[in-house]
């Protein structure tokens, strides 16, 4: 068990946003950075290895449902449940680009490799090619009958290839905007694809529990893995091409295709599992659920030597068939520098200018006219037609170089280092939010990044404001780290039994104490509310005086909408006061919800009594009821209004909830 700890490890556990995660993606150069979306209409920027968000991104009106970076990792691309796409420029913390078009929800995108170009798959069955510049759809690719997963560039970016829940995956070609091939032989929906960095490879996942190998040149089928324990759910090649990993629940394999064998196979419990990327000698793993978000590391240090090991082992048992088993030669563990079969995909970006005449290469790149849908030549030219898929930058419109990112290595915070003590990360992390000024010389030598007509931006939030000089996002290993960069192998600080059993219990009494009459709390509100007494149920978690155990009522009443009615109003509404003033933010996100749900269910009933209140006393004893409940939470209602007033002004997220919940008591009026 000690050495599975060594190979890996859960990094980390955090609160990613204030409701429900539904997606995530891994910076795909380094690994050391993350971006999730939420059920909350927002995007979140992270650090891995840090509990603390770094940008918070607005600007979508329906649930996140796919985040992308791009290969520089200075631009995030968020699909939304509506069939909008928004692009932000990470520098600038800004949207740059919104794209609408599709007819349901985002499920797949991708970045081309060196143009201004993105691809996206929806729900609605089509792959979509966007030009960023001109805001337009250029092609839309059609074929097939059944939501699309995942969609995905080719290396030279020639190609698109799509995987769809009708269990195909296929291959467009953008020169002509046709189906090139359609790979039918998986039985179950196909979820994600991968292109051979160097070789014209293809590798396909499934839900059928398999990942097939697919040879470019003749689309015939190369290899196909034996059956995983569940559904494939993301793959990614090593940057070398040397071998492939999948991720599945609870469990990561390494793979060889020709032929096809499991290199090795790690156990984990990072359940399913959502993003994978690697980061020099190491795997990082991503997975979501509810609103937490979990990162695991594998140690990949041993993965060359064994990978040469299999094959010097088996060139081994080849040469030694019909030899005697007595002089079998000792395994040389040598990396094999076998000259792959397969052509080579062209990564070097065209060299093209205005100025010069057009290459056959990139005449090819052209989409053909016919294939764009319902354009004609006159609405080709009101858009902007795809000159050249692969145009080259200028010098002024190009993104700057980016650092290279050093080698992933756990925090100094590592869980399975003996001084280790896990610190609670904030229940909904508050992003930075800080503002730099821009000297007028710094903004004429800024270079501006993917779009020219945004060339002159204006000063405003940077990343550098988070990430002074693009200085790694995860701590460096110290002297003491238990990570030495020259073996790749674990070690410990000399400390005794006693002492780290003391480190990692320091501070676990009081939070046992304090969760320990939590529970005690919660129990007898439970009792009541499972006599179906909601009613005293609240009014006993109301006389606790414990705002911990009214959050988790409320939290459980807003799921619930039809148990409320006037009492429980008139019994929540001055203890919402309280939660809307706490310093937490996550009890005056609960505290806001709560009076939206008042205000739009009871605002009507509350205003209609308050204009025509009874006349005559004792004649209609109900109707005499309602009013002196609507009255009670009228008043209380109006006491929120004036501390909400105080409130309006306040910047940031929290302020953008006040003046929303602000606008919701016009309802009152």
């Amino acid at each position: 068990m000690a050495a599975q700890h060594k190979r890996s490890w859960k990094l980390q556990e955090f609160v990613a946003h204030g409701s429900n995660v539904s997606c995530l993606s891994l910076g795909p150069s380094s690994g050391r950075v993350m971006v999730t979306g939420g059920e909350d209409r927002k995007v979140n920027m992270w650090a891995v290895g840090k509990p603390n968000v770094i940008l918070t991104l607005s600007g979508h009106t329906s649930p996140v449902e796919y985040v992308k970076f791009n290969s520089g990792e200075d631009l995030v691309i968020a699909g939304s449940q509506s069939g909008t796409l928004k692009i932000w420029d990470l520098e600038a913390a800004k949207i740059v680009r919104t794209l609408t078009g599709h007819k349901s929800s985002i499920r797949g995108i991708d970045f081309h490799p060196y143009g201004e170009f993105v691809a996206s798959g929806s729900l609605d069955t089509n792959v979509k090619l966007w030009d960023v510049r001109r805001k337009g759809c250029i092609v839309t690719l059609k074929g097939h009958t059944d939501g699309i997963n995942f969609v995905k560039f080719s290396p030279d970016g020639r190609w698109i290839v799509s995987a769809s829940d009708d269990n195909t995956v296929k291959l467009w070609d953008l020169t002509s905007g046709k189906l090139l091939h359609d790979f039918k032989q998986h039985t179950a929906a196909a979820t994600c694809v991968e292109f051979h960095p160097k070789e014209f490879l293809l590798s396909t996942a499934s839900n059928d529990r398999t990942v097939k190998f697919w040879d470019l040149e003749t689309f015939q089928l190369v290899s196909s893995t034996d059956p995983e324990t569940g559904g494939v759910r993301c793959i990614t090649f090593h940057p070398e091409g040397h071998c492939l990993f999948s991720g599945a629940q609870d469990s990561m394999r390494v793979y060889g295709w020709e032929p096809v064998r499991c290199y090795d196979s790690f156990s984990l419990a990072w359940g399913k599992v959502a993003d994978i990327a690697v980061s020099s000698s190491q795997l990082i793993g991503a997975s979501f659920n509810q609103t937490n978000v979990s990162l695991w590391v594998v140690d990949l240090g041993h993965l060359e030597n064994l990978i040469a090991k299999y094959n010097s082992e088996a060139a081994d048992v080849g040469n030694h068939v019909a030899g005697m088993p007595g002089e079998q030669k000792p395994v040389q563990v040598v990396p094999s520098t076998k000259t792959p079969p397969r052509k080579a995909f062209s990564t070097e970006r065209p060299q093209t200018t205005s100025s010069k005449p057009r290459s056959k290469v990139e005449q090819s790149a052209i989409p053909d006219e016919s294939n764009i849908e319902g354009k004609e030549k006159k609405d080709e030219q009101k858009l902007g037609a795809p000159e050249d898929i692969f145009k080259a930058k200028s010098k002024l419109d190009r993104t700057p170089p980016r650092q290279k990112h050093e080698p992933f290595q756990p925090p100094l915070e590592d869980p399975l280092s003996p001084g280790y003590v896990k610190q609670a990360p904030p229940a909904f992390p508050e992003p930075v939010k800080a503002s730099k000024p821009v000297s007028s010389s710094e903004k004429a030598n800024k270079q501006t990044h993917m779009i020219p007509s945004e060339r002159d931006k204006p000063a405003g939030l940077q990343l550098s404001d988070f990430l002074p000089a693009r200085t790694p996002v995860v701590d460096e290993p110290s002297k003491q780290d238990v990570y030495n960069q020259q073996n790749n192998q674990p070690q410990y600080p000399s400390i005794s039994e006693s002492e780290a059993v003391s480190t990692l219990t320091k501070s676990h009494g009081s939070i046992n104490a304090i969760m320990t009459s939590r529970l005690k709390n919660l129990s007898i509100v439970a009792r009541y509310w499972g006599d179906g007494d909601i009613k005293t149920a609240v009014q006993v978690s109301v006389d606790m005086n414990d705002q911990a155990v009214l959050v988790d009522v409320l939290n459980v009443l807003c799921l619930k909408q039809t148990l409320w009615n006037l009492d429980v109003c008139s019994l929540l509404l001055p203890h919402l006061k309280d939660l809307i003033s706490s310093k937490y933010e996550s009890y005056v996100q609960v505290g806001a919800m709560a009076i939206k749900l008042i205000l739009r269910n009871f605002a009507p009933v509350i205003k209609s009594n308050m204009a025509a209140p009874p006349v005559s006393v004792g004649v209609d004893l109900v109707r005499e009821e309602r009013y002196n409940k609507c009255h009670k939470c009228y008043s209380h209602l109006q006491s929120i209004r004036e501390v909400l007033s105080s409130k309006t002004s306040a910047t940031g997220k929290m302020g953008s909830l006040f003046r929303e919940l602000s606008l919701a008591f016009s309802s009152l009026d």
